[in-house]
């Protein structure tokens, strides 16, 4: 996958990821309660992620089929990786500082936290 996946376009794979393949009418109005966007709209998106390499379509008969070639968790790691470079310049322990000294962490994610460092020790 080329290049990064705008807000748009995370709403048009997050519907692939969910279930695919779709065809460009599906898409749409599984986008429409959320979005607005009219066909041509989504008909631009999907040119731009298959031109990157996120997505591709089949000929399904009267229309095409449109299925994700960027795994869900594969973008998840790039996005966070790129907000954790930008912003805290690569640095967890500055993230997790910054949440905890504003208080933006709840019992049960600090718990959640706990168990999944715990889970990552018993990997090392």
């Amino acid at each position: 996958m080329r290049g990064n996946i705008s807000d748009s376009e995370w709403k048009v794979m997050e519907v692939l990821w969910e279930k695919s393949p779709r065809t460009m009418t599906e898409i749409t109005k599984a986008l429409w309660d959320v979005t607005g966007w009219t066909k041509h709209t989504v008909m631009s998106f999907l040119k731009r992620l298959e031109e990157r390499g996120a997505l591709h379509y089949e000929d399904g008969g009267r229309a095409k089929l449109y299925y994700p070639d960027l795994k869900k968790e594969d973008a998840q790691l790039r996005e966070s990786e790129e907000f954790l470079d930008k912003v805290f310049h690569g640095k967890m322990g500055l993230m997790l500082n910054a949440m905890v000294q504003q208080k933006a962490l709840t019992k049960e994610d600090l718990d959640e936290l706990y168990e999944i460092l715990e889970e990552g020790r018993k990997h090392d």
